[in-house]
C-alpha cells in the first residue's frame, strides 16, 4: 500500500526533446495537471547538450518523459536537489519509469492525495585522479564501467577495497554498479539482481580471463580504488555517458554518494520483480534509436 506524502505544489514536466512522442505527451500531462489545480511548468531538453542548465529552484517534483536514458539524466538533475522523480515512459525501454503513456491520466490524481511512496535509491560517487590530483568527479545512478577501447584485447584492473588489495582482473572491463544498475549492464554480463532499495555496491568483471569471475557485493561504506594496467587504449564511462581515456598512472575511486535518488512509486514493492520478469520475457525489439 502507498504511504501518504505531501501533495506536490510545483511540478516540472520535462520531456526529452529528441523524442517527439515525449514532447507531445508532456504538453498533455502539463495541461492535465493544471486542470486539476496543480502548478505545472512544461520544458524540453536535449540531455546530451544542456541538461545541467535546467533551473529547478522551487519545484518539489519532476515528471520525466522518455525512456530509461531520460530517467537517468533526469535523476542526475533531481538527486543533488533532493527533488523526487516520477517517470512516464515515452521511449522504447522504460523499465525505470512508473507510468505508461496510456495509464498516466488515471494514476496522476493520486499525487493530490499524497497516495504514493518514495523509493530511495543509493547512488555512487566516482573520483578520477591523474598524477595524484583530482581531475573530475561524477554522480552515479547505474554504473561505472572501466573497459578496453578500440583494441580487442583485455586490460588489467587492479582493485583495492578500503586501502587493501582485493584482486587483479584480466578482462574486457570491470563494472561497479548500484542496485539500480544491477539490472542494466551488470545483468547482461551475468550479475545478480539486487532489489532497488538495497544499499550495496556491486563489482563484476566483463569477460574475465583466468581471474576472479564471480560478482562481489560490497557494503555501502566500502571505498574501491581501480588502477588500469595496459599497453593499449582503456576508457571509463559513467551511466553510459561519453567515454573518457584512462592511463596507467590514473586511479578511479568509487564510494557511496551522500545523495540518494527518490523515485515516486504508486505500485507496491513487489512491482519490481513482476516488471523485471515481464521485460525479460517480452524484451522489446530495437526498431529505432528513440530510447533515450
Amino acid at each position: 500500500m502507498s504511504e501518504l506524502h505531501k501533495c506536490p505544489e510545483h511540478i516540472m514536466v520535462l520531456a526529452n526533446s529528441s523524442i517527439p512522442k515525449a514532447c507531445t505527451l508532456a504538453g498533455e500531462v502539463s495541461a492535465y495537471l493544471t486542470s486539476i489545480g496543480v502548478c505545472a511548468e512544461q520544458n524540453e531538453l536535449d540531455f546530451d547538450t544542456n541538461g545541467k542548465s535546467l533551473d529547478l529552484e522551487g519545484f518539489d517534483l519532476l515528471i520525466a518523459l522518455g525512456g530509461d536514458g531520460t530517467m537517468l539524466s533526469a535523476g542526475h538533475l533531481c538527486a543533488p536537489r533532493d527533488i523526487p522523480l516520477l517517470g512516464i515512459n515515452a521511449g522504447r525501454f522504460g523499465f525505470l519509469a512508473e507510468l505508461s503513456s496510456e495509464s498516466w491520466q488515471e494514476t496522476l490524481p493520486r499525487l493530490l492525495t499524497g497516495e504514493y511512496r518514495l523509493e530511495k535509491r543509493m547512488m555512487l560517487t566516482v573520483d578520477f585522479f591523474q598524477n595524484g590530483s583530482l581531475a573530475g568527479s561524477w554522480n552515479v545512478i547505474n554504473e561505472l564501467v572501466v573497459c578496453r577501447g578500440r583494441h580487442v584485447r583485455p586490460i588489467e584492473v587492479q582493485v583495492e577495497i578500503n586501502e587493501g588489495c582485493l584482486t587483479r582482473y584480466i578482462a574486457d572491463g570491470l563494472i561497479a554498479a548500484t542496485a539500480t544498475g544491477s539490472t542494466a549492464y551488470a545483468l547482461a554480463v551475468g550479475g545478480p539482481i539486487m532489489p532497488p532499495e538495497l544499499r550495496n555496491m556491486l563489482l563484476i568483471p566483463i569477460a574475465p580471463h583466468l581471474s576472479l569471475e564471480r560478482a562481489v557485493i560490497l557494503s555501502e561504506g566500502a571505498s574501491v580504488c581501480m588502477r588500469v594496467r595496459t599497453r593499449h587504449e582503456a576508457v571509463f564511462s559513467v551511466d553510459g555517458h561519453e567515454s573518457i581515456p584512462i592511463n596507467n598512472d590514473d586511479m578511479l575511486r568509487v564510494t557511496a554518494n551522500p545523495n540518494s535518488l527518490n523515485m515516486v512509486r504508486f505500485q507496491d514493492p513487489s512491482y519490481f520483480y513482476k516488471n523485471l520478469i515481464s521485460y525479460m520475457e517480452n524484451n522489446p525489439v530495437i526498431k529505432t534509436n528513440n530510447d533515450k
